[in-house]
C-alpha cells in the first residue's frame, strides 16, 4: 500500500475485533482489486459493480459520510428510495442494492467492517417480465443481402449470425479466439462467467462461413502488416482473436453491441435491440422447436435451472399468440 493510502487507515477495537477505518474511495479501489484478481470476473460486470458503489458514495457525500464506519443501513434506505424516486426501474434498484451487498460482504470479509449494512434492506417487488425476443422473420433477416460487400460487412453478418446461432453473450462472443473454433469438429469453445468453459455445437453452414471469414481475416492481417500501419503489440493481440476489424483491432463488447443496433433497428420491431436480446431470441427459438430446457442450459452456461426456466413463459406466450392468430374460434371472437 502507498504512502498515500496509509493516511486513511486507522484501527478501532469492537467486542475485541480489530477494524479498519478506512475512507470509502479506498474501499471501493480494493473492491475492483479484488474483482478483477481473485474473483476473475468480466470486465463488463467488473465495470458495474465498481460503478455502483462509486455512485452510492457520491449519494454518501452528500450526506457528509467519507468513511466506512459512518455508513448504517438507513443510508442505504434513503439511496434506494432515491433511486424510486427518480424512476430507477425495480429490477435496476435490485440489481444496484445486489452489487452494494457484494462490496459490502467483500469488506466484512477483509475486516474494514464489522456489521453486515445489508441484512435489514429488502429489494423492491417487481412484476416478473418477460424476456425480449425478436421474431423468426425478423431474425432471419441477418442472412438476407442486406449487409456491405465489404470485410466489414462480412464481420458483421457474423457476428449477427454467432449471437443468434449460439446464444453466447457479446462478451464471450467478442473473447473468442482462432484456438476456440473448431471447424472440422462443428464446435466453438466459450469460456463463460466465472471462467466456465461449455462447447457449443455449430451447423457446416456457420462453419463454413466461418472458415471464409478467417481465410478473409488473415488475408487482411498480412496486407496490415505488410504495409507496417499496426503496431508490434496490439497485432500480436489481434493475430489471437478471431473477431477483428478491418484496421487489424479486436472487436469489443461495444462493438457488438453497435452492430446489433445497425441492423436489428431497422429490421425489428422489438422495443429494444441488443445483443442479449440474440441470446434470448436463440432460447425462445429452439425451445419453440422442441429443445430439452436442460440442454437449453448447458449451451447458454446458466449455473441454475431457474435462470433457463424464464423462457418456458416466453414459449407459452408464442402457443398463445399463435392460437389467437390461427385457430377458427380465436378468430370469430
Amino acid at each position: 500500500m502507498d504512502k498515500k493510502n496509509f493516511v486513511v487507515l486507522t484501527f478501532v477495537r469492537k467486542k475485541s475485533r480489530i477494524f479498519a477505518v478506512v475512507k470509502i474511495e479506498l474501499a471501493i479501489q480494493l473492491f475492483e482489486q479484488y474483482a478483477k484478481t481473485e474473483r476473475r470476473l468480466a470486465n463488463g460486470t467488473v465495470r458495474y459493480y465498481i460503478a455502483v458503489p462509486k455512485q452510492f458514495s457520491e449519494f454518501l457525500f452528500s450526506q457528509q459520510i467519507t468513511d466506512l464506519e459512518q455508513i448504517t443501513s438507513q443510508e442505504v434506505r434513503q439511496y434506494q428510495m432515491l433511486l424510486m424516486q427518480n424512476g430507477t426501474a425495480p429490477s435496476t434498484v435490485t440489481k444496484q442494492l445486489a452489487a452494494l451487498r457484494a462490496w459490502f460482504k467483500f469488506l466484512r470479509r477483509q475486516k474494514l467492517l464489522g456489521r453486515d449494512i445489508m441484512a435489514p434492506i429488502a429489494p423492491p417487488k417487481a412484476p416478473k417480465r418477460l424476456p425480449i425476443a425478436f421474431r423468426e422473420n425478423e431474425a432471419e433477416k441477418i442472412y438476407a443481402d442486406i449487409f456491405p460487400n465489404t470485410y466489414d460487412g462480412e464481420l458483421d453478418k457474423l457476428v449477427l449470425r454467432l449471437l443468434y446461432e449460439t446464444g453466447m453473450r457479446r462478451t464471450e462472443l467478442a473473447s473468442l479466439t482462432l484456438a476456440d473454433i473448431d471447424l472440422s469438429g462443428l464446435c466453438i469453445k466459450v469460456l463463460g462467467k466465472r471462467n466456465k468453459e461449455r462447447i457449443i455445437p455449430i451447423e457446416p453452414e456457420l462453419a463454413a462461413h466461418i472458415g471464409r471469414f478467417i481465410s478473409m481475416r488473415n488475408d487482411m492481417l498480412a496486407t496490415l502488416e505488410e504495409q507496417q500501419t499496426q503496431d508490434k503489440g496490439q497485432r500480436a493481440t489481434s493475430n489471437e482473436r478471431l473477431l477483428v476489424n478491418s484496421h487489424g483491432r479486436p472487436v469489443s463488447d461495444n462493438m457488438v453491441y453497435r452492430i446489433v443496433e445497425r441492423y436489428m433497428s431497422v429490421y425489428s420491431n422489438a422495443e429494444r435491440t441488443s445483443p442479449h436480446i440474440f441470446r434470448h431470441t436463440f432460447a425462445t427459438h429452439i425451445l419453440n422447436e422442441g429443445a430439452n430446457i436442460d440442454a437449453i442450459k448447458e449451451l447458454l452456461g446458466h449455473s441454475s435451472l431457474n435462470a433457463t426456466e424464464i423462457y418456458t413463459h416466453v414459449s407459452r406466450q408464442h402457443l398463445k399468440e399463435t392460437y389467437q392468430h390461427a385457430h377458427p374460434r380465436a378468430l370469430k371472437k
